[in-house]
């Protein structure tokens, strides 16, 4: 049947994906690029859940999920940077004033990794991004230059994997994840008139 990405609407395949192994964990739930760094402090474990159950329910949802036949595998967080912290970021720079989306969490469950799954979440969530009609999509990966990037920290991508996507660097961080820089990567959305 192969991958199948689509919107993120459904809250329990989600919480497999960024939820926590225990109900009462602490866990990041992909809200720490999405929510003002005071409420994701703020927001504690349970309600953490919660609040993600709404942004499911909301028009856009928060991003897009894989299905490997009817098993949820994979998570790309992608959402209007105006409604991220990236809006206000003082590491990660606006190339221009346009109102373009970002991407900043792939992640892949454990036993699904190695088979070009986040490249079909890339993609996935270049296409949702365009279907809300998107002027463009950012990423701000590692460039990790080939280097290995620990699993724990890969979920922002490498340059590699946009590039294979279409996105083109367009200007440097001061942002450094694992030791890595990371860039902003872009794709224009617009079609060619």
């Amino acid at each position: 049947m192969g991958i199948e990405v689509r919107p993120a609407t459904v809250f329990e395949d989600l919480k497999t994906i960024v939820g926590p192994k225990r109900p009462d964990a602490n866990v990041c739930w992909c809200l720490s690029y999405r929510i003002p760094s005071k409420q994701n402090l703020e927001l504690q474990r349970k309600e953490r859940g919660k609040f993600v159950e709404k942004l499911v329910a909301e028009d856009p949802p928060p991003g897009v999920l894989a299905y490997d036949g009817g098993e949820v595998v994979g998570w790309a967080a992608v959402h209007p940077r105006s409604d991220t912290s990236f809006a206000t970021s003082r590491k990660i720079p606006h190339a221009d004033k346009a109102d373009v989306w970002s991407v900043w969490c792939i992640r892949v469950r454990p036993g699904h990794r190695g088979k070009g799954i986040s490249h079909k979440l890339l993609k996935g969530a270049i296409d949702f991004a365009k279907s809300h009609g998107a002027p463009a999509i950012e990423g701000y990966p590692v460039d990790n230059k080939g280097n290995r990037v620990d699993l724990t920290m890969a979920y922002v991508g490498t340059r590699r994997l946009f590039e294979q996507a279409g996105f083109t660097k367009v200007a440097e961080t001061t942002s450094v994840l694992n030791g890595f820089p990371r860039v902003l990567m872009r794709l224009d959305l617009r079609s060619p008139n």
